[in-house]
């Protein structure tokens, strides 16, 4: 195979490269000599050649303060979803329980700037445009704790480009699309937990190749230090959300490469033992999993520690946990159930109270189905005598003052119509493969029905001859025979039924939407001794059985958040920027802010995602047909260095298509981040890379002929650029931040929520027929 195509496009424009046939060089001795002077000056000084930088990071970074800070203030009422998150850090600073499906890392620094400044928590952030100046609430302080950490995602945008080597042009342009970005502007001047989120995602880059940088040195000092610096990092960003986790993923696929290629015993520092092998693996299990789990628990220790009081958050744990909270409304309110004791009812998750009245079910169901045509037993929302049941014992004895007990069969009698509860193997209205459920006279349950009129006590967590109480237990009602556990849903039943929901016997007893609550006993008398109350004690739960109780609620509540919102989005869209979501409004001034980012800055990130996949397909290509077209440095800095920003991309994207919970713009900001440091790094790629002769060739490293460099120092930018034109880069850098401005500021006024605009300047920035008010 010809050769000629090969070397003519390795050796273009490479200074002191290109030589004739005969050996001879066709440039002088003394350009090679000067530019060799260069770049030993610029090694031999590396603080003189990196002042430009520095003064480059000391400039991008105040501009994202005054961006983030500006106008902090406005608007002084409760925006968005602040009603959540400013109202946990008032609950923190109350120490008053709460339940959210996010972990608490981020909650706990609004608390801290709120303990910081002095405020108690009393106000609860109810409702949107609640006005912060009449409740006297710190919210500049809450606000300012966001803004701080998205001003310092700008600076470490900025220094994730610098540590990776690249050039200044691609650094100001990484971060300068990040600090114009209306979208990290807007989620970063609000009590958000996405400025968390953001800046701990960055962070673990940072802090991954740093660790990197130093794989020549590996268990010095300075590795320890950047290994444990990105498992702290991973750690607070699993600790804000769980979307988090992503991050775990970007980190571990660069280990998991890293690793295999410390397996290679041709690797250019050496093979290494498998003992060796063994350390380093152990090292990184250690520094990025077992570390960034420790920290995990010890938000939620902390978390633990504070919230003491009974709060908002008890119903969604078990009365196990409940009871270690003072002040719960189980350790004053708590009775132990006798028989012939008159209770209601109540659904944990759907809050209906166990329900009957004098009405049957139909003869025919509107799909042609048969019923028992017996007396309607249903889910009701509301308190009501028709809620009222009896707890009978299995011989009617009329014993009293008898404790019921974990696992015991009852009879449930319904007060106002006199008959008692009963399932049987007829299908239920909505569900044919559910068992109805009914009631029957006092003479049958007792009588030829009195197997079917038997159910089962099974409390949750209980021990055997547990006592059942009110409030405290939580039970399954297991009928006898079939072994079905009584349950109900949302959907409501048709006009026959009232509308009111369907109970039925769920033949899958282990879900938790089985579970019940004896919410009251109606037939204990306020002033009975049954109800007097020794003070009890608080009792307390081991860290990890609370820990454990937590994660399983939060995962399960999170995975139902599946219901449609009028702002919501799909992950298809977000590149686009195709829609954004409603903040706030006022309609006086005609003001808004609308959570939408730069769509300039936004599609010109997304079409250079397309063009790097596009080069990465075309250097396949080209090798597969024998044209080595990149230098071998350059070709491992677009595989590796932006091979690894891409990945990050690619991580905190596309996991997104697989959830089937509500989905929202902000979702895409950690992957926008990663795609604005694509952007630098192709800036320097397209404008930049030259070929260089004396790099080996992609064949000549397959073939072994020569080995693949591997420096045991950092190259800089200034090094592999050293006398070439940096103009180019420039003026790309400028043309884009130029546009980037641009879009900025045209969408400012939906940003910062001012000034009002009038209906010509909103229909002007509907530029993809974005939702806004006030269009007319």
């Amino acid at each position: 195979m010809s050769t000629t195509p090969q070397g003519s496009l390795r050796q273009r424009n490479v200074p002191g490269s290109s030589k004739k046939k005969n050996g001879s060089p066709t440039g002088t001795d003394s350009e090679v000599d000067s530019l060799d002077k260069l770049v030993r000056k610029q090694i031999a000084s590396p603080a003189a050649s990196e002042l430009d930088y520095k003064i480059a990071f000391v400039i991008i970074t105040v501009l994202a303060f005054i961006s983030r800070f500006w106008g902090i203030s406005h608007p002084n009422e409760v925006v968005f979803d602040e009603v959540h998150f400013g109202k946990f850090a008032s609950y923190y600073l109350e120490r008053t329980y709460f339940f959210d499906v996010h972990p608490p890392f981020g909650k706990l620094l609004f608390a801290l700037m709120g303990w910081l400044v002095g405020y108690d928590g009393h106000f609860h952030f109810e409702n949107i445009g609640d006005s912060y100046i009449a409740n006297k609430v710190p919210y500049v302080a809450f606000r300012a704790m966001p803004a701080l950490l998205g001003s310092l995602t700008v600076s470490v945008t900025y220094l994730i480009m610098w540590e990776s080597g690249y050039s200044l042009p691609a650094c100001i342009v990484a971060a300068g699309l990040v600090l114009l970005d209306n979208a990290h502007i807007g989620q970063t001047r609000l009590i958000l937990l996405d400025a968390t989120l953001v800046l701990a995602m960055a962070c673990c880059l940072l802090c991954y190749i740093k660790f990197y940088k130093l794989r020549h040195e590996p268990f010095s000092r300075k590795w320890w230090k950047w290994l444990i610096l990105t498992g702290f990092a991973l750690s607070c960003d699993i600790s804000t959300k769980y979307v988090g986790l992503f991050a775990f993923v970007t980190i571990g696929s660069a280990v998991i490469i890293d690793l295999w290629d410390l397996l290679d015993v041709k690797r250019p520092g050496g093979a290494l033992s498998l003992r060796e092998f063994g350390y380093h693996f152990g090292a990184r299990a250690l520094g990025l999993i077992v570390l960034p789990f420790l920290f995990y628990l010890f938000w939620f220790q902390v978390h633990f520690a504070i919230l003491t009081r009974s709060g908002p958050g008890d119903d969604f744990m078990t009365p196990e946990f409940q009871e270690t909270l003072s002040d719960n409304v189980m350790l004053a309110n708590s009775l132990n159930i006798e028989y012939y004791d008159t209770i209601t009812i109540r659904h944990k998750e759907t809050k209906a109270y166990l329900h009957s009245h004098d009405a049957n079910y139909p003869l025919r169901y509107d799909d042609g189905r048969v019923s028992s045509q017996g007396q309607q037993v249903t889910g009701y929302p509301y308190n009501d005598t028709n809620n009222y049941w009896q707890v009978l014992p299995v011989t009617n004895d009329n014993q009293l003052g008898r404790h019921v007990k974990n696992h015991e069969l009852v009879r449930l009698r319904h007060l106002v119509t006199d008959t008692v509860l009963l399932s049987h193997d007829v299908a239920s209205p909505y569900y044919p493969t559910n068992q109805e459920f009914t009631t029957v006279s006092m003479e049958d349950a007792y009588g030829s029905r009195a197997a079917d009129t038997l159910f089962e006590i099974r409390i949750e967590h209980g021990k055997p001859n547990q006592d059942f109480k009110s409030v405290s237990s939580h039970f399954k009602l297991i009928h006898n025979p079939s072994k079905v556990a009584m349950w109900t849903h949302t959907k409501p039943l048709p006009e026959w039924g009232h509308k009111q929901q369907e109970i039925n016997g769920n033949k899958q007893i282990a879900p938790s939407s089985n579970v019940w609550i004896v919410e009251d006993v109606p037939s204990v008398p306020a002033d009975s001794p049954r109800r007097q109350k020794e003070e009890r004690k608080v009792k307390s739960l081991p860290f990890l059985r609370k820990w454990f109780e937590l994660q399983r609620s939060m995962f399960w509540h999170n995975n139902q958040l599946t219901s449609s919102h009028p702002y919501a989005s799909q992950p298809y869209q977000w590149p686009f920027l195709l829609r954004g979501v409603s903040f706030w409004t006022q309609n006086e001034t005609r003001q808004q802010i609308y959570f939408l980012g730069n769509p300039i800055g936004w599609w010109i990130a997304s079409s250079l995602i397309a063009v790097y996949a596009g080069i990465i397909g075309a250097d396949q290509v080209s090798l597969r047909r024998g044209v080595d077209a990149l230098d071998h440095r350059t070709r491992s800095r677009l595989y590796n260095s932006t091979g690894f920003f891409f990945l990050a991309w690619a991580t905190h994207y596309f996991p997104f298509y697989l959830m089937g919970r509500q989905l929202f713009l902000h979702h895409y900001l950690p992957a926008h981040l990663t795609s604005c440091l694509i952007v630098g790094a192709l800036l320097e790629f397209v404008f930049n890379a030259e070929p260089s002769a004396e790099e080996p060739t992609y064949y000549e490293i397959k073939s072994g002929k020569k080995r693949a460099p591997g420096p045991r120092r950092h190259i800089t930018a200034r090094e592999r650029f050293a006398g070439q034109s940096m103009v180019p880069a420039w003026i790309a850098c400028g043309v884009i931040l130029t546009l980037a401005f641009a879009g900025w500021y045209f969408f400012l006024p939906l940003t910062y929520g001012y000034p009002g605009l009038s209906v010509d300047q909103v229909l002007r920035r509907k530029w993809l027929g974005y939702d806004l008010h006030f269009a007319k």
